[in-house]
C-alpha cells in the first residue's frame, strides 16, 4: 500500500484541481508530489488524475477512488493523533460553505464563538449563491431546523392593487421573478393539502435577490423568498406577508460534512456549536 503522504498528495490534487497548488497547501515541492501521485498510480494501476501544464482533473477512476479513500485518510491522521496523545482539541483549518445572505447575520457569530473557545482553529468561509447539486456526494448530515418560504410585497403595492387571497391571483398580480434556478417563475405552495406549482410573472426580474428585494420595497410587485432573507423587512415594516395559509412545507436545512465514521474534532466542535447556538424555529 502507498504511503500516507502520497495518499494525501492525491487528495490535494483532487481538491485544488493542480499539483502546484496541492504543494502549496501541503508544503512540499512540486516534484514530490508529483511522484507522490506517480508513486499511488502505479500502486493502484491506474490513471487517476490526468494532467496538462495549468489544470489536472481526475479520472473516472480517480473521482471513484478520492470518494472512498478521503474519509479513509481523515480516520487514519486522526487515529494516529489519538494514539500519540496530542488531540486534546481542534486545531487546523475548517472550510465552511453556505449562501451568500446566510453567512453574516447567522454563521459569523457563532464563527466567532468558535474561534474564541478553539484558538488554535482557522476559519475559511466561502459564501456563493450558487445552486450546488449533492445528489450522490457521500456526505454526513444534521438537521439545525426548517425554513419558510413566502410571499411579500410593500404596502404601497397592497394599497394600489389589493392583496391576493389565494395563490391561483397571483397571475393577475405584478411578481418580481428572480432568472436563475431549475424553475424560474414557478413558485410552490401547499393548496387542498398538496404542493403545487404556480406561474408568475412580471415586468420587472433579476438574477440578483438583493434586487428583488429593492424592487419590492419599491413597490414594483410581490417577491417570493426564504423568510430569514427577509424577515428584517419584515420586522422594520417595509415589506408584509400574505399568503401565509398557502405556504409550502418548510425547507429542512442541514449541516453537511464529509463522510466519516469520527469526523475531525474541529468539525464535530462546529457542528455541535451550530446545534446549540443557531435559531431556525420561526424563520
Amino acid at each position: 500500500m502507498s504511503r500516507l503522504e502520497d495518499l494525501e498528495a492525491f487528495i490535494h490534487i483532487a481538491e485544488s484541481g493542480s499539483l502546484t497548488r496541492a504543494a502549496t497547501r501541503l508544503n512540499r515541492s512540486l516534484q514530490a508530489v508529483s511522484r507522490s501521485l506517480t508513486s499511488l498510480e502505479v500502486d493502484v494501476g491506474l490513471q487517476l488524475v490526468h494532467r496538462t501544464t495549468r489544470h489536472s482533473a481526475l479520472s473516472e477512476a480517480g473521482q471513484a477512488f478520492y470518494r472512498r479513500v478521503k474519509p479513509a485518510v481523515l480516520e487514519i491522521r486522526e487515529a494516529q493523533l489519538e494514539a500519540a496523545g496530542r488531540r486534546t482539541g481542534p486545531s487546523g483549518i475548517l472550510r465552511v460553505g453556505a449562501p451568500t445572505l446566510f453567512g453574516p447575520d447567522f454563521l459569523v457569530p457563532i464563527v466567532a464563538e468558535y474561534i474564541e473557545s478553539y484558538p488554535q482553529v482557522e476559519v475559511d468561509l466561502s459564501l456563493t449563491d450558487a445552486f450546488v447539486d449533492l445528489p450522490d456526494s457521500n456526505l454526513q448530515s444534521k438537521r439545525l431546523g426548517a425554513l419558510r418560504r413566502v410571499v411579500f410585497g410593500a404596502p404601497s403595492y397592497f394599497a394600489r392593487n389589493g392583496r391576493p387571497e389565494h395563490p391561483a391571483e397571483l397571475r393577475q398580480h405584478a411578481c418580481i421573478v428572480r432568472t436563475i434556478g431549475n424553475r424560474p417563475g414557478q413558485w410552490a405552495f401547499q393548496i387542498d393539502g398538496k404542493r403545487r406549482m404556480v406561474g408568475v410573472r412580471g415586468a420587472f426580474r433579476s438574477n440578483a435577490m438583493a434586487a428583488i428585494y429593492s424592487a419590492v420595497r419599491s413597490g414594483l410587485g410581490l417577491g417570493y423568498s426564504p423568510l430569514w432573507q427577509i424577515r428584517h423587512l419584515v420586522d422594520a415594516g417595509q415589506v408584509e406577508i400574505v399568503l401565509q395559509e398557502f405556504e409550502p412545507k418548510p425547507v429542512p436545512i442541514h449541516a453537511l460534512w464529509q463522510e466519516s465514521t469520527r469526523p475531525p474534532a474541529k468539525v464535530r466542535a462546529f457542528v455541535d456549536l451550530l446545534a446549540m447556538r443557531l435559531r431556525l424555529d420561526d424563520l
